[in-house]
């Protein structure tokens, strides 16, 4: 074997090295599962006490599945994601996880959570979405996430939970924005999804708990820029929980913006079956780079 030869296969192994190398640095990296409560869940549905958690119950273990962009690609940002699900079951794929490497592309953490659901015990979900938040800031140095960019979404069912955590917390533990899917803004008998309604607050809540979770009720001029996106022939939840949401969010001075798609139904998600999937995806972005 000649010199020349050797040599040659000697820089193509390095090559090779390098390329990996660069792979490695740009890939997105493997998602981390953490628990929420390890101490000892602070309220109890009635069902989650009992072990092991059953999936086909919708006995949900609380928790959170993080994907976390390439480090080079990192910009700080961060999305608490709350799939949807009529507050009975969870749709962790195409309103979850589905959605992992459009955010890492940006440079965002997507966090998925999976919340338990409420059965009749309303502070039950709403306490794991804000234990999500908190657990992310906590975690904000060792995962390249900047604590006041750190913003949630949701869809359906949701998009309840997610702008009930916007519009329901302190300062120290709301969102810094918010991402709401075709969501679920009223508990008001006439705009709700029964569903939903039923299952968070009670076939018979009274005025005042349906008032205090109609959520467009309780925006004020501190509650976070919100996007909603939707379809205009969305019969599950009528359109106009997120016209109450947006008209509510600009009476005070709130960062907002609404797009309705001419169809679509409802629950679409990331899937790319959806006809306005492409022209949802750049209208999000363009909203994300604004903030």
């Amino acid at each position: 074997m000649t010199i020349p030869l050797i040599m040659e296969k000697k820089n193509l192994i390095i090559l090779i090295i390098m390329v990996l190398a660069t792979v490695s640095t740009h890939a997105q990296q493997s998602p981390i599962d953490i628990d929420l409560w390890p101490d000892g869940l602070p309220n109890s549905n009635g069902t989650d006490q009992s072990q092991p958690y059953d999936d086909s119950r919708q006995n949900y273990k609380p928790s959170i599945r993080v994907f976390l962009p390439a480090k080079d690609k990192a910009n700080g940002m961060a999305v608490v994601c709350c799939p949807g699900g009529g507050y009975t079951h969870l749709a962790t794929d195409h309103e979850g996880y589905d959605w992992a490497p459009f955010y890492n592309d940006l440079g965002i953490a997507l966090i998925v959570l999976k919340y338990r659901m409420p059965r009749g015990v309303t502070e039950v979900p709403i306490s794991d979405a804000k234990e999500a938040l908190r657990v992310v800031r906590s975690h904000a140095a060792e995962w390249n996430i900047n604590p006041q960019r750190v913003g949630i979404m949701g869809s359906s069912a949701g998009g309840h939970l997610a702008s009930t955590v916007a519009t329901h917390s302190e300062p120290s533990t709301a969102p810094n924005f918010q991402i709401l899917f075709y969501p679920v803004i009223s508990m008001q008998t006439e705009v709700t999804h029964q569903g939903s309604h039923d299952a968070l607050i009670g076939r018979n809540a009274s005025e005042q708990l349906t008032g205090l979770y109609s959520n467009a009720m309780q925006v004020t001029a501190q509650t976070p820029p919100a996007i909603m996106l939707l379809s205009d022939d969305d019969t599950a939840v009528p359109p106009l929980n997120s016209a109450e949401y947006y008209t509510a969010l600009k009476t005070h001075k709130v960062k907002a913006s609404i797009h309705v798609y001419p169809s679509g139904g409802h629950g679409w998600g990331f899937r790319t079956s959806f006809k306005y999937h492409d022209e949802m995806l750049a209208d999000l972005k363009a909203w994300i780079l604004t903030l």
